[in-house]
C-alpha cells in the first residue's frame, strides 16, 4: 500500500496565519532593532507619522537604517537612497526565485507578494517546505505581514521614545543603530558560504573610501556589487 507522504492541502486563509505564527519569534527580535532605527529617525528629525510611512512604503530595514543614518551624516537625498537601494538589491534575486508563487496572480497579489518578501519569511517559507508542511505565496504573505506590522510600531515606538529622553547621544542611545546594524548582519549570516562575497564587499568598501575622491555613501554602491559579483561567480562557477 503506497502511502501519501505529500503535505495536506490548505486553505489559503490558515496558509496565512501560519506564516504569521510562525515568523513570531524572529518578529519579536525584530522589534529591538526597529526601536533602534526609531531613534536614528528621530535625530534625523523624522516624525512618528513619516516614520511609520516610510516603513510601510519602504519596509526594508537595513535600508531604512543606512539611508536615514546617511542623511544624518548630512550626506544627501540622492546618496542615502542610492545608499538605500544597493544594500536592499538582494531582494531583486530572492523576489526572482519566486516565479512558481507569483505566476498566474493578479497584479495587487504580485505586487503585494513582491513588498513582503524579506530575508526572513523568505528563509522561513523554504525552512518549512523541507519540513513537508503546505508553504507558498500566502505562507511567505503571512510572515510578512507580521514583519511589517510589528516593524512600523516598534519603529514610531522607537520615535516617541527618543523624544521624552534629554539629549539621547549623551546618554549613549546614538550606539543604538550601530548595534541594531550588527545584529541585522548577524542574521544575514548563513555560514562560510558568505565569507568571501562579505570579504569582498568589505574590501572594495574601505579601498573606496580610502583612495576614492567621492562621497562616502559610494562605497556601499561599490561594496555591495563587487559582493554580489563574486557571490554570482560562486554559485555559477
Amino acid at each position: 500500500m503506497e502511502i501519501d507522504l505529500s503535505p495536506a492541502i490548505i486553505q489559503p486563509r490558515q496558509e496565512f496565519w501560519n506564516g504569521f505564527r510562525d515568523i513570531t519569534p524572529l518578529t519579536l527580535g525584530m522589534i529591538v532593532y526597529g526601536v533602534a532605527f526609531g531613534l536614528l529617525a528621530s535625530q534625523a528629525q523624522m516624525s512618528e507619522l513619516q516614520t511609520g510611512i516610510m516603513g510601510t512604503t519602504v519596509f526594508a530595514g537595513s535600508s531604512q537604517i543606512v539611508g536615514v543614518e546617511r542623511l544624518v551624516a548630512g550626506a544627501g537625498a540622492f546618496s542615502a537612497l542610492v545608499a538605500g537601494l544597493t544594500l536592499n538589491a538582494r531582494i531583486l534575486l530572492m523576489t526572482t526565485s519566486l516565479r512558481g508563487e507569483l505566476s498566474g496572480r493578479p497584479v495587487w497579489q504580485i505586487l503585494l507578494g513582491v513588498h513582503l518578501t524579506t530575508d526572513e519569511n523568505w528563509a522561513m517559507m523554504h525552512a518549512a517546505r523541507a519540513r513537508g508542511k503546505t508553504a507558498g505565496y500566502w505562507y511567505l504573505v503571512g510572515g510578512g505581514a507580521s514583519l511589517l506590522i510589528f516593524w512600523v510600531l516598534a519603529t514610531t515606538l522607537g520615535v516617541g521614545f527618543a523624544r521624552v529622553l534629554p539629549e539621547p547621544r549623551a546618554i549613549g542611545i546614538d550606539f543604538a543603530f550601530t548595534a541594531a546594524f550588527i545584529a541585522m548582519l548577524r542574521n544575514m549570516w548563513r555560514g562560510q558560504a558568505d565569507a568571501l562575497p562579505w570579504l569582498v564587499s568589505i574590501g572594495c568598501s574601505i579601498c573606496f573610501i580610502l583612495f576614492a575622491p567621492f562621497e562616502a555613501s559610494w562605497a556601499l554602491v561599490v561594496g555591495g556589487l563587487a559582493g554580489a559579483a563574486t557571490a554570482g561567480l560562486i554559485n555559477h562557477g
